[in-house]
């Protein structure tokens, strides 16, 4: 039994009243299933449809047509009995002021009917770096300190499904090597992992499985080596000061002074560089390495409907 079924989920929102817009399709038929102790990335770009995803699979909005099943129980059905399986990281910092952060645990633990689990309170406490937090007031916490509070409340109840909804963003790296340590942890001891994040070199090293959604629907459906296998290029990867010849511009991925291009053959580099020295840039740091997740990320999101990439693994 899969630890999460998505059956045919779709999600339409109706335009307001008087609107002239036509309604918005937020999930169009998205059916995918994750296997009981998988770390699963969900990746796609802003407005693709992985927090309505998840939103539906917490039983905080309702599916338009499709089911959602979470170790066999239905979301809306059995919403209660699905969500006990489930511990959910949102993306946005929702906390309760006034109490300290052992308080809101021990409120937490309640929701879910449990009672004296302040040994592994102090567990998680210890294991995200919240210890010496615990008598602190939720307001007197830090946007990062908070974000940790969030994980321990997700996982006080020690559900067998965490869902990740971009835990990491806006936060430092500190958070993020203690964070991923723990979840990292959870995962090998059995614990089924959900994880949506636009940091593609987390994804990529901790995810075996992935799926990118692009405007509500699945464009891509493989294992991570999978998907980095089947990049069509590695990619000339080189430092310049100054901007690029608009040719080039247009193949070219550029932050800062570093410039990426897709490098088919020994012949296309050498065509790259020169086209650079003829524009009158001097070129540094000049390096060839293979594709990266980030890579396959948008090459995915350029195909006109990914069908090539459908590879179920």
């Amino acid at each position: 039994m899969p630890a999460i079924s998505f059956q045919s989920v779709s999600k339409t929102y109706a335009a307001s009243r008087g609107s002239k817009k036509a309604p918005l399709k937020a999930l169009d038929d998205v059916s995918f299933d994750i296997q009981e102790g998988e770390f699963f990335g969900l990746l796609g770009p802003n407005g693709a449809g992985k927090t309505t995803l998840i939103s539906v699979l917490a039983g905080l909005s309702r599916a338009t047509s499709g089911r959602v099943l979470v170790h066999g129980n239905d979301v809306q059905a059995d919403y209660a009995k699905a969500r006990r399986q489930l511990g959910v990281v949102p993306q946005e910092l929702v906390f309760d002021p006034f109490f300290n952060v052992r308080e809101a645990l021990r409120i937490q633990s309640g929701y879910f009917g449990i009672k004296n689990n302040d040994a592994w309170i102090d567990e998680l406490l210890e294991s995200l770096g919240l210890a010496d937090k615990a008598g602190a007031n939720m307001r007197q916490l830090s946007g990062g300190m908070k974000r940790r509070v969030l994980v321990a409340q997700a996982l006080v109840h020690k559900p067998p499904v965490i869902v990740l909804d971009e835990p990491t963003a806006g936060v430092d790296v500190e958070l993020r090597q203690t964070l991923w340590q723990f979840v990292a942890k959870l995962n090998k001891q059995g614990h089924t992992v959900l994880l949506t994040t636009h940091y593609l070199e987390e994804a990529e090293a901790l995810c075996s499985r992935i799926a990118m959604l692009r405007t509500g629907q699945v464009l891509a459906l493989a294992s991570t080596s999978e998907l980095l296998r089947s990049a069509s290029s590695n990619v000339l990867r080189f430092k310049i000061d100054g901007e690029l010849p608009p040719a080039l511009a247009k193949e070219a991925r550029v932050t800062g002074r570093i410039v990426q291009l897709p490098a088919h053959g020994a012949l296309e580099i050498e065509q790259y560089l020169a086209a650079v020295r003829q524009a009158g840039l001097r070129v540094e740091d000049v390096e060839i390495r293979k594709a990266d997740l980030e890579d396959v990320f948008l090459e995915v999101m350029a195909t006109e409907k990914g069908h090539k990439w459908q590879m179920a693994i």
